[in-house]
């Protein structure tokens, strides 16, 4: 596990063109869904999106919510994953450690991944609860945390990730 933890990235350069087999889509959704949640609440569900058209019109949507950078929220990848929470205090809490789940299993399933923010706004936002209506839910009664994109990456190899130092404690 450690290994697939020093391997992980964000990866910003994907492949487009090809998208990652539905097996491997399942596996980091359900990795998704299995990370724990506070009381056992459960209350986290992932909206996935390989809808070309749809991931497009949510690529210009979150963008439009004051993204840093200009161009692609999503760095060209295929998937979207959002992740949201039934609202109520600790639903960052549980939604974030869905995402980590994810990002962990898209490394194990060798394709790139990336967190990105923004879900929040989309959510609340009339546009954005109506382009993913189609999932049949309340949207309302859901907290946007974020997104995992997920895709090939066109980067094969990255640099070993350094610790920063001062940042281990121990009382003994």
């Amino acid at each position: 596990m450690l290994e697939t933890i020093e391997k992980r990235r964000s990866c910003r350069k994907f492949d487009s063109s090809r998208m990652p087999e539905m097996e491997k889509i399942e596996a980091v959704v359900k990795a998704g869904l299995l990370a724990p949640s506070a009381i056992n609440t459960q209350g986290g569900i992932i909206i996935a999106i390989t809808n070309k058209e749809i991931r497009n019109k949510l690529s210009a949507l979150n963008m439009s919510f004051g993204a840093r950078r200009p161009g692609d929220p999503f760095y060209g990848a295929p998937v979207v994953l959002l992740v949201a929470v039934k609202k109520w205090p600790l639903a960052v809490y549980d939604g974030s450690v869905m995402i980590e789940n994810m990002l962990l299993e898209a490394t194990n399933q060798g394709l790139g991944c990336c967190w990105i923010h923004r879900a929040k706004e989309e959510l609340e936002s009339a546009e954005g609860r109506a382009l993913l209506s189609s999932v049949g839910l309340d949207l309302e009664e859901y907290e946007g945390v974020g997104h995992v994109i997920l895709g090939y990456s066109l980067i094969d190899e990255y640099p070993p990730k350094e610790i920063k130092e001062n940042r281990e404690f121990w009382i003994k």
